[in-house]
């Protein structure tokens, strides 16, 4: 697996990295071609805490665990349970009702951080492959968010598909 380490507010030393690339380079048991793969790692600080993001990009399948916690040691662990836990779930998912065809054009995310602009303080662009519902909640679930922006394979309209109090789900179609 190839990494991108950095941090914000915050110093990575050769330790931290090695640390991250053993832990997170665990994950590779799971993937076919790991040396394919790309994981992305923030770490920051928020308040007391010390927030480990990790975006793993999968030939367009994204894995995104998030974990905070007073030692930057026990966020990464934290986090790299986490992801491997999202893994293990929805694995049998993932192989039933995706082809991998589709994995390898699922969506791809650009950040972008915004700086001049007070209540907008991050833009993604999605390029939106056309998706199932049933894929687009699996891929909500790995992402880790609560919504999902996805083109319906049937319709070829731009969908909502978003996690409701009760567990269920929910979807926003457009004309």
């Amino acid at each position: 697996m190839k990494f991108t380490i950095r941090g914000k507010k915050l110093e990575v030393t050769d330790a931290l990295k090695s640390y991250i690339e053993e832990k997170i380079g665990r994950l590779d048991k799971y993937f076919e071609n790991p040396d394919n793969i790309s994981a992305n790692v923030l770490m920051r600080l928020s308040g007391n805490n010390q927030v480990v993001e990790v975006t793993i990009n999968t030939h367009g399948l994204i894995l995104r665990g998030e974990e905070a916690n007073k030692d930057l040691y026990a966020s990464i662990d934290l986090v790299t349970d986490k992801i491997e836990r999202q893994i293990r779930k929805n694995k049998t998912k993932i192989h039933k009702k995706i082809s991998k065809e589709t994995i390898r054009d699922f969506v791809h995310f650009e950040t972008e951080e915004i700086e001049d602009n007070k209540d907008v303080v991050k833009r993604k662009t999605i390029d939106m492959k056309p998706m199932s519902e049933e894929e687009a909640i699996l891929q909500m679930n790995l992402i880790d968010h609560d919504f999902f922006v996805y083109k319906d394979a049937d319709t070829n309209n731009v969908n909502v598909v978003y996690k409701r109090k009760d567990g269920d789900y929910g979807v926003i179609e457009t004309k």
